[in-house]
């Protein structure tokens, strides 16, 4: 690992940034400029191990040949033709990702949110004359108004109220709490691991415990896996080692390796609910970046591939569990796969994710004291140890 301090990477583009680019993130001042693998650079050539993957995006880290030769074939296409028409790569995607997921259709946006937004106008659609959403404490599902709507953190939501109203927000893990979900509920939307708000794994039997309310009253149970799907968990959405199967799937974020996409995958009535002119996007399934997803998804499902990511994520976790079990600053590791948190005791998330960047690696935070690690999926044991071996000397550090 590289061990020349930072000292303000990059203040011209920083700068320059700050006077025309809306303030809606708190960036750090490093310019990235390029990256191969499961490390990136910054404009001063200093290397970092990225164990953010963009927040869960690079699914095949930096520069990866699939993702190189699949943009470059893409580039001497069409990059565009709007959805009057057809193209072979949407409907590629669309077999082989729904044949994948278990689902019968799927509608191409450009990110997560909009998936999720799709989701609820699905939702309304399906069970005409209901108009109630349930959703879960500490959820995260967007900041579109729709899906700020059903994500239950009042700092989100608070600055632009009033929201879509007829949301309901139950205690998650709490079975007792679904005799909420009644007959006038459209849909039930869950994170099967809640990523924003904390790495919180969802045990399966409530999971199962919504899936049985929901067919009792006829409500759609939605799963958003913008951020565990494409492989993370160690399957290709979380839902397919949970036992429980939702009726309509969201995903993004590491479906293109990079380049922006989101669908929404639905089976049985749902697939069918949406009719022409009830929902659209301009780019959404075009030529380009569903040629990359394609290449993508053949990469994470070919054979042992995600037998490694189910290998990698046991080390990392069995790390961060030795991590918890040696440092009085934390207090738990629990997550899923290569979507792991670190649960921290009288710590600063804040503060450990800086502490790594320091030192040469990425992490994010999930909150005020967890910290969070999405690497690659690609991610070898060796780079696993370094992460772990960074993160003992942060939490270690006086």
């Amino acid at each position: 690992m590289a061990t020349v301090a930072v000292h303000n990477d990059a203040p011209d583009v920083m700068t320059r940034g700050q006077a025309v680019v809306m303030p809606t993130y708190a960036r750090v001042p490093i310019e990235l400029v390029d990256g191969v693998g499961c490390r990136v650079t910054d404009a001063t050539g200093r290397e970092y191990l990225d164990f953010t993957s963009g927040i869960a995006v690079s699914t095949l880290g930096h520069r990866h040949p699939v993702v190189v030769e699949a943009l470059h074939r893409a580039a001497e296409g069409l990059l565009h033709v709007s959805n009057l028409y057809w193209t072979a790569p949407m409907v590629r995607l669309a077999e082989r990702l729904t044949a994948a997921a278990g689902m019968d259709a799927a509608f191409f946006c450009n990110s997560g949110t909009e998936a999720v937004e799709a989701a609820l106008k699905l939702a309304r659609r399906a069970c005409p004359g209901r108009g109630v959403f349930v959703t879960f404490e500490g959820s995260f599902h967007g900041r579109t108004l729709g899906a700020l709507s059903v994500t239950a953190q009042p700092k989100y939501q608070q600055p632009f109220a009033p929201l879509v109203p007829e949301v309901r927000v139950l205690p998650v893990e709490d079975v007792d709490a679904l005799a909420a979900v009644d007959g006038s509920v459209a849909a039930v939307i869950v994170e099967p691991i809640q990523g924003e708000g904390g790495v919180r794994p969802v045990h399966h039997e409530f999971l199962a415990a919504v899936r049985s309310r929901c067919d009792e009253v006829g409500a759609l149970l939605v799963f958003d896996e913008v951020q565990t799907g494409v492989g993370r968990t160690g399957s290709l959405y979380a839902y397919q080692q949970l036992g429980v199967t939702p009726d309509v799937v969201t995903t993004a974020k590491g479906l293109a390796g990079g380049l922006p996409i989101g669908a929404v995958l639905a089976r049985g009535v749902a697939a069918t609910a949406l009719g022409p002119g009830d929902h659209g996007s301009t780019f959404g399934g075009g030529p380009a970046v569903t040629s990359v997803a394609c290449a993508v998804l053949e990469e994470v499902l070919r054979p042992g591939f995600l037998e490694s990511v189910r290998d990698t994520g046991r080390r990392l976790r069995a790390g961060l569990d030795a991590l918890a079990a040696h440092h009085h600053g934390v207090a738990a590791a629990r997550g899923l796969g290569l979507i792991q948190g670190l649960v921290l005791d009288g710590l600063a998330a804040s503060d450990v994710v800086a502490g790594c960047r320091e030192r040469g690696m990425l992490v994010l935070s999930a909150g005020a004291d967890v910290v969070r690690l999405l690497p690659p999926l690609i991610v070898g044991q060796s780079e696993v140890d370094d992460a772990l071996a960074i993160l003992d000397r942060v939490l270690g550090a006086p």
